[in-house]
C-alpha cells in the first residue's frame, strides 16, 4: 500500500487527572525528521513519544504538538532557582550603580523574576507518560489513515500515467521502422534536386548511407528499457505491501533518461512529438513519487 508523506492527525486522551491533546503534521522530507513542542516539564517523554511516531512513519518532516491540562489538584513543590536569583540580583545592582538609580531591591522583586520560583507537580513520570503515549499513538493512527487514503489516490494516478506511457511507446515502436525509409526517399529527392539529373549517384552509396542512418537512429533498445522500467514501476506500486518512494524515484529517473535518449536519436518529428508527451507524463509521475513515503 502506497502512503503519502503528507498528513494530519489529532487525538485526545484523559485519565481523570490529566487531559492530553496531541496533533501531528507531516510534509515531504528526504528522511524522518521529528520535532516536538510540549511543556518543558514533560520533556522527559520526548524520546518515547518520537519512538511511537516512528512506529508508523518511515519518512517525512513531522511536527508533534502536545498540550497537557491538569484536571485535578495534586501535590506540588515550589522550587527556588538560587543561581537565577543570584544573577538577577547582581545584574540589577549593577544597573543601579551604573545609572545611579534609586529604589529598593527586595524579595518580592527577585521572586517575580522568570524562573526564580517554579511550581512543580509531584506526579509520577510513568503515570503522565501513559496518557501522553496514548494520545500521541491515537494522533499517529489517524494521520496514518489519512496518508493511506492520499497514497491510494497517488497510486491510481501513477498507474494511469504508466499505462499512457506504454500506449505512446507502442505508437513510437510502430513509427520507428518507417523513419529510415522516409530518410532514403528524402535523400534521393534532395540529390536529384541538387544534381538536376546531370549525374546519377550509385544506389549502393545511397543504401550505405541509409544503413548508417538506420543504425544511428535505432531506438529499439531504449524502447525496450523504457517499457521494462514502466512495468516495474507498476508492479512495485500494485504488488508491494509498502513501496519505497526512494526506489520509485530512481525508476522514474531511469525512465526520463531513456526518453531523452529516444528523443535525441529518433531524428523524426512525429516521434519527437510523441516523446514530448512521454516526458510530460514522466515528469508528472516524478512529482507524484516525491510525495510517497
Amino acid at each position: 500500500m502506497i502512503k503519502s508523506m503528507t498528513g494530519f492527525g489529532r487525538a485526545e486522551c484523559s485519565d481523570g487527572k490529566y487531559s492530553v491533546l496531541a496533533e501531528l503534521k507531516a510534509v515531504n522530507h528526504r528522511y524522518c525528521d521529528i520535532s516536538v513542542r510540549m511543556p518543558r516539564r514533560y520533556s522527559f517523554a520526548e524520546e518515547p513519544l518520537k519512538a511511537i511516531v516512528k512506529e508508523r512513519i518511515r519518512r517525512g518532516k513531522i511536527e508533534l504538538s502536545v498540550s497537557v491540562e491538569e484536571l485535578a489538584d495534586g501535590p506540588v513543590t515550589v522550587r527556588l532557582n538560587r543561581a537565577a536569583a543570584s544573577q538577577y540580583y547582581q545584574n540589577l545592582r549593577s544597573l543601579q550603580e551604573e545609572f545611579h538609580l534609586g529604589g529598593d531591591l527586595d524579595v518580592a522583586t527577585l521572586a517575580s523574576m522568570p524562573e526564580v520560583m517554579r511550581v512543580v507537580s509531584e506526579t509520577e513520570d510513568e503515570e503522565i507518560l501513559g496518557v501522553l503515549s496514548e494520545a500521541v499513538r491515537g494522533a499517529a493512527e489517524k494521520m496514518d489513515q489519512m496518508r493511506a487514503v492520499e497514497g491510494e489516490k497517488l497510486a491510481e494516478d501513477i498507474l494511469m500515467r504508466g499505462r499512457l506511457i506504454r500506449e505512446i511507446s507502442g505508437k513510437i515502436a510502430l513509427r520507428a521502422p518507417k523513419v529510415a525509409e522516409i530518410y532514403v526517399e528524402k535523400m534521393r529527392a534532395r540529390i536529384a534536386e541538387l544534381l538536376n539529373g546531370a549525374v546519377s549517384l550509385p544506389e549502393e552509396r545511397i543504401l550505405t548511407e541509409a544503413a548508417l542512418f538506420a543504425d544511428k537512429s535505432n531506438i529499439t533498445e531504449e524502447l525496450v528499457r523504457l517499457d521494462s522500467h514502466t512495468l516495474q514501476l507498476e508492479k512495485i506500486i500494485a504488488e508491494s505491501s509498502q513501496p519505497d518512494g526512494k526506489k520509485l524515484d530512481f525508476l522514474v529517473q531511469e525512465m526520463n533518461r531513456e526518453a531523452n535518449t529516444i528523443g535525441s536519436k529518433a531524428n523524426d518529428m512525429e516521434i519527437t512529438v510523441l516523446m514530448l508527451e512521454i516526458k510530460s507524463e514522466v515528469e508528472k509521475i516524478r512529482e507524484q513519487v516525491q510525495n510517497i513515503e
